[in-house]
């Protein structure tokens, strides 16, 4: 019998052969215009990616998540759509509209809110099975275009920087606890963490020591954050990236100085998704300095949360 990840990828090959917004859109993937950059001393990759207005662009107040019908529903979605299950609770789909060479979106059966708390044992779960993916966690106001729908989404290793560059960067160690590690990457492209586990459940406490360290707004049920996971041999990688901002400035302004670049966790780690052209052509490393410093936290407010960490008791 195939494995998960063998089962994964021919998911997506068989999509190609059948459904063609899916075949339209990953072929154009192969033909899309990449510019790179270097931000904070990093190099990062611009895509000019058209399709991918549908998410930079969705609206995500309540008044027009409850007008729509839930795309990650399985009654909403188109009825030649495959699946395989993992668990009891999670369906592995094709997203067509990808980013990745290979693209997947993991939805739970039920239509509930994105919330990672309790699910971040599943997260690398999936990371263990899915061995050529990086799996990752957008949060409700930090890039899920459908926060009313709790998901993962999966991507192939090999295409985000962060692969890379969180080796390059200082790790300070911050707390320990079993067989896992916790680490500030205080001087990296923006300020994150990085949960380096030889155990899914000492993962869990240190990643819970983190999310007691954010402020949860009193509008919103978690803190800001994306989340990326991944695992080599026999260690579970987590890199954490609080947020304070959905979007920057620049996503609601005027003329010129409109960019619509919504920042999610793949920008995170290091690719940025322009939907239109103009933007991908005008976008300079200043331009995506100034968006991660408007939507992450500044070095000052890191040190601050690993001030913080040291009166913690796990």
């Amino acid at each position: 019998m195939k494995n998960i990840n063998q089962q994964a990828k021919e998911l997506i090959r068989e999509h190609l052969t059948f459904w063609e917004l899916a075949r339209q859109n990953y072929a154009a993937l192969e033909k899309v215009q990449t510019r790179r950059l270097e931000v904070n001393g990093y190099p990062v990759i611009l895509q000019f990616n058209p399709e991918r207005i549908r998410s930079s662009a969705a609206k995500i107040d309540k008044q027009s998540l409850a007008a729509r019908p839930c795309f990650l529903c399985e009654a909403h979605r188109p009825g030649n759509q495959k699946w395989i299950d993992f668990g009891e609770e999670y369906q592995i789909i094709v997203n067509p509209f990808p980013i990745f060479r290979e693209h997947l979106t993991i939805p739970i059966r039920t239509h509930q809110e994105q919330r990672i708390l309790l699910r971040y044992k599943d997260l690398l779960s999936l990371a263990e099975v899915l061995t050529d993916f990086i799996v990752f966690y957008n949060g409700p106001k930090c890039g899920a275009s459908a926060p009313d729908h709790m998901h993962f989404q999966a991507g192939n290793k090999g295409f985000l920087p962060l692969e890379t560059n969180w080796r390059k960067t200082p790790k300070k160690p911050m707390v320990s606890f079993g067989q896992a590690g916790l680490y500030a990457l205080r001087d990296f492209l923006q300020p994150a963490f990085i949960i380096i586990s030889g155990s899914k459940e000492d993962s869990a406490i240190l990643f819970n020591h983190i999310y007691s360290l954010l402020e949860i707004r009193p509008d919103e049920y978690e803190p800001m954050m994306n989340v990326l996971a991944w695992k080599e041999e026999n260690y579970w990688f987590t890199c954490i990236y609080p947020r304070k901002k959905l979007h920057p400035a620049c996503y609601y302004a005027e003329g010129d100085a409109n960019i619509l670049i919504s920042p999610a966790t793949v920008e995170m780690a290091g690719v940025f998704i322009t939907p239109l052209e103009k933007d991908f052509r005008k976008v300079t490393a200043g331009d995506l300095q100034q968006i991660i410093s408007e939507t992450c936290l500044s070095t000052e407010e890191m040190d601050q949360l690993i001030s913080k960490s040291k009166s913690y008791y796990l």
